[in-house]
């Protein structure tokens, strides 16, 4: 790996953090020790990139990616390139001498693929002055998003999350800080599921559930990502969904709408069944495609994402339920919802191992064909 080093300085700061600190929390994470002898990425303060550019222009020596013509960033194999690129970074012109580099402007539209975020793009570089931070901060958070998720974390509420991790960001909160919020909301809505307390427990678990997204955004914005950060957020994601579906399924009692046993049974067959082989076979792709997720291959499986029988989606069927004094007709819906879904993944397993076979290697993803 090449050596990181941030060029010039700025006095502006992004998500609170100086460009230099930026840089340096960037080349840690991803690992720039400098063991690749003479080679350098160079980041020019005066622009703020999306750290997925930064990875890649590490991975491409001779690669200089320009903003109004001027090195932005710039991968130099040798000390007399990096001379030759600092000097321009500096004097904010543009490379005088490109012998031996790879010239790409910004400005037309060169895409990367984001595998960590499962999707191809045009990550956000642009001048970091004043007038700019709200933008940038935006394109980051934004940046931050998967491409594939499901529809309450894509359509309902990115922008209340937006204002949380800005104010997460700007009180000094850790994304762990946020995830331990989150984490005493989850427990406290099985709770109120467990007796009854739909309103409130949908009202503690809405809340869990932004959080659940602030945590991961807050992390990638401040670059302050990190194994147990990882393990405690999806750990919970993870454990918590059955616990819900099963206490909510307890909780009828106090409605006066408890199912009878042999419902109770099926009900929790489906749903704790449903997801335990879903999740099985969503790691059986992914081992069998280069860790590439069941949900990334093709457009329709894309779309279906949005729908699949994970914990957003099923809480709408629940909530519409409940609305209408059934949440017991809700849970039952649930369980419906997980057996199709099991049905779609098992088809989409199937439909890769046919095309794999006829491929004679890993599938590939659909997102990084633009």
């Amino acid at each position: 790996m090449p050596a990181i080093e941030s060029v010039g300085s700025n006095p502006t700061r992004l998500w609170g953090l100086t460009m230099e600190e930026r840089t340096r929390r960037i080349g840690n994470a991803s690992g720039m020790d400098g063991s690749a002898a003479g080679a350098t990425v160079l980041v020019n303060a005066a622009y703020t990139a999306d750290p997925a550019w930064i990875r890649h222009v590490a991975a491409h020596p001779g690669y200089v990616l320009t903003r109004d013509g001027v090195p932005a960033l710039a991968h130099a194999s040798n000390p007399q390139q990096a001379e030759r690129i600092r000097a321009a970074m500096l004097d904010e012109t543009s490379l005088g001498d490109a012998a031996g580099l790879d010239v790409v402007a910004y400005e037309d539209g060169p895409t990367i693929e984001n595998k960590q975020l499962r999707k191809r793009e045009t990550p956000f570089l642009e001048k970091l002055e004043p007038a700019t931070v709200r933008t940038i901060e935006r394109a980051s958070y934004f940046g931050a998003y998967k491409g594939v998720t499901d529809i309450l974390t894509k359509y309902l509420w990115p922008e209340w999350a937006l204002v949380l991790t800005r104010l997460a960001a700007k009180i000094g909160m850790t994304p762990n800080m946020v995830t331990a919020i989150g984490a005493v909301l989850c427990v406290a809505a099985t709770f109120a599921f467990a007796y009854g307390e739909y309103w409130a427990g949908m009202a503690m678990g809405l809340v869990f559930m932004v959080l659940d997204t602030v945590d991961g955004k807050l992390a990638r914005c401040t670059i302050t990502s990190s194994w147990w950060g990882n393990i405690f957020d999806h750990g919970i994601d993870l454990v918590h969904p059955p616990f819900w579906w099963w206490f909510w399924a307890t909780g009828l009692v106090y409605w006066g709408l408890e199912l009878d046993n042999t419902t109770f049974w099926l009900v929790q067959i489906a749903i704790q069944g449903g997801y335990v082989v879903q999740r099985l076979i969503e790691g059986l792709f992914m081992r069998r495609n280069g860790l590439m997720h069941i949900h990334v291959w093709r457009r329709i499986d894309s779309q279906f994402r949005l729908i699949t029988a994970r914990r957003n989606p099923n809480m709408v069927l629940l909530f519409v339920a409940t609305l209408f004094g059934r949440p017991d007709i809700g849970i039952i819906a649930v369980a419906w919802w997980t057996v199709i879904s099991l049905v779609v993944h098992m088809i989409q397993l199937v439909q890769a191992e046919i095309a794999r076979a006829k491929k004679g290697s890993q599938l590939t993803s659909w997102l990084a064909e633009g």
